[in-house]
C-alpha cells in the first residue's frame, strides 16, 4: 500500500489539513505501507516558500514522517505535457477560448459542482481548424478534456457507492489552462499515477472530483487508486473549517509551545480515535482501522480550542 499527502502551500496549514493528513498517514502505517508527501504548488502566484518550509515542520512537529523524496508539482511540467499528447492524439482533447463570464452566461448552462461553476456548454467542442487558427492568434487557448458521457460509479472506501454523470453534470473539463499550465485534475492523475500511488485518502469536499479523474485515468490507460474521502472539521456556523472560523495554524500552534502529543489528541478525538487525552502518532497505529473513523461531520467547538490553547 502506498498512500499520499498532498497540500498546497497557498497558506498555513491548519487543524483541518493535520487531520486529513494524520488520518492518511495512520491509513498507510497501519497496513505497513509507504506514505509520500507531495507539494502541489502549480499556482505560482498563491504558493509561497515560507508555506513550504513551515509544512515540513508542521509534519515532523505532528510526528508524521513520509517515504522517499517529496514531489514538487512545480517541476512536473515535461510529465504533465507527455499526457497531454496522449489525450491529444486520442481526440480526447480540444482547445477552448472560451472565459469564465462567457460560459456563465451561456442560457443553457446549468449549475454543475461548487468547485467548477456552471457545466461548460461544449462551445468549442467542434471548432474548424481555421476558426482555431484565428482565435490562436487573438488569445491562447485552455484545453478541455472530452468528457465520454455516462454514469461514473466509484466504490468509495468511505461513502460506499458514489455516483455522477460528468458529462450532464460537469460538461468538458480543463486539463490545461490558457497560461499553459496544467489543471489540478490532470496533475493529481498523472502524479499519483507516477508515484505508485494505491490509495487515497483526502476530504469529502474532494469527492465530486473524483469521477473526472477517473475519467483521465481511463483515457491515459492508468489504473485508477483506491479512494476513502472523509468528512471535513466544520467551524461553528456549519461551513468548512477556516482560518476566520477558528482553523489555528499549526505553526502558530508551535510558537505557542503547545505539546505535540495535545494537538494529535484533539485530532484523534474528533476523529473517533480517541478520547482527547494527549497522545503521539505512532501510539494510534496499532489501532486504527478506517471502519472506525467518524462517519460525520464534525463541528469544531471554541472550548475545545481555547482547552488547547490552555486557556
Amino acid at each position: 500500500m502506498r498512500g499520499r499527502f498532498a497540500p498546497s502551500p497557498t497558506g498555513r496549514l491548519h487543524l483541518g489539513n493535520a487531520r486529513s493528513a494524520l488520518l492518511g498517514w495512520l491509513h498507510a502505517r497501519a497496513q505497513g505501507g509507504e506514505f509520500l508527501l507531495r507539494v502541489e504548488d502549480l499556482d505560482s502566484a498563491r504558493c509561497r516558500k515560507e508555506h513550504v518550509e513551515e509544512l515540513f515542520a508542521d509534519l515532523d512537529y505532528l510526528g508524521l514522517d513520509f517515504d522517499g523524496e517529496v514531489l514538487f508539482q512545480s517541476r512536473r511540467a515535461e510529465a504533465y505535457q507527455a499526457a497531454l499528447a496522449v489525450l491529444e492524439g486520442a481526440g480526447r482533447s480540444y482547445p477552448c477560448f472560451c472565459t469564465r463570464s462567457e460560459i456563465a452566461r451561456a442560457a443553457t448552462a446549468p449549475h454543475g459542482p461548487a468547485d467548477d461553476g456552471p457545466r461548460y456548454p461544449g462551445s468549442c467542442a467542434s471548432l474548424p481548424k481555421e476558426v482555431v487558427a484565428s482565435r490562436e492568434r487573438e488569445r491562447p487557448p485552455a484545453l478541455r478534456f472530452r468528457v465520454e458521457p455516462g454514469v461514473v460509479e466509484l466504490e468509495d472506501l468511505f461513502h460506499g457507492r458514489h455516483a455522477q454523470d460528468v458529462h450532464a453534470e460537469v460538461g468538458d473539463f480543463v486539463v490545461r489552462r490558457n497560461d499553459g499550465v496544467a489543471s489540478y485534475q490532470l496533475a493529481v492523475v498523472v502524479d499519483d499515477a507516477a508515484s505508485g500511488v494505491t490509495h487515497v485518502l483526502r476530504a469529502d469536499d474532494l469527492l465530486s472530483s473524483t469521477a473526472r479523474q477517473l475519467q483521465l485515468y481511463r483515457a491515459l490507460g492508468i489504473l485508477p487508486p483506491s479512494f476513502a474521502h472523509v468528512p471535513l472539521l466544520l467551524g461553528q456556523h456549519g461551513g468548512r473549517l477556516a482560518k476566520r472560523e477558528g482553523a489555528v495554524a499549526l505553526s502558530e500552534l508551535r510558537r505557542l509551545g503547545v505539546p505535540s502529543e495535545r494537538v494529535i489528541g484533539l485530532l484523534a478525538r474528533w476523529s473517533g480515535l480517541g478520547d482527547g487525552r494527549p497522545i503521539r502518532a505512532r501510539e494510534l497505529i496499532a489501532s486504527f482501522s478506517l471502519e472506525a473513523v467518524r462517519r460525520e461531520p464534525v463541528m469544531v467547538r471554541e472550548s475545545e480550542l481555547r482547552e488547547l490553547l490552555g486557556s
